[in-house]
């Protein structure tokens, strides 16, 4: 069985996470997905979500694609959650691109391209208008 991780806040859940999540889960048998917590979205990134971490995890666990949400609560955890789960490829936006190469002594590392039209900055820019 392939295990594919892949970690993000999915704040205002739309389709272009979806279809990130979709292809994730093409590239294995399993999609673990670590999901950011409210406390490591404020401290470490900044920023507040809409939907609490719970409210996110509902939607998460609801997509077919996903076999198992787990909290991220810290950037390091990258590490030993691809050892604890037994990860064999890390998936992470193209956005990404290059910074979580050090990875690749651990699994296979894939920068997935972004739905180009639609983002959640987008979406609050727009409901901003």
């Amino acid at each position: 069985m392939i295990k594919v991780i892949t970690y993000g806040t999915f704040d205002l859940l739309h389709y272009g996470h979806i279809r990130l999540l979709q292809r994730a889960r093409a590239l294995g048998d399993y999609l673990i997905v670590a999901l950011s917590t409210d406390e490591f979205n404020r401290n470490e990134k900044g920023k507040v979500s809409y939907f609490t971490y719970e409210e996110r995890k509902n939607m998460i666990e609801a997509l077919r694609c996903v076999d198992l949400v787990i909290p991220e609560t810290c950037w390091e955890q990258k590490l030993t959650d691809i050892d604890e789960y037994n990860a064999d490829i890390f998936v992470m936006g193209n956005d990404w691109e290059g910074k979580f190469d050090f990875l690749k002594e651990k699994c296979d590392v894939v920068y997935l391209e972004r739905t180009p039209e639609i983002s959640t900055t987008k979406i609050k820019n727009d409901l901003m208008k």
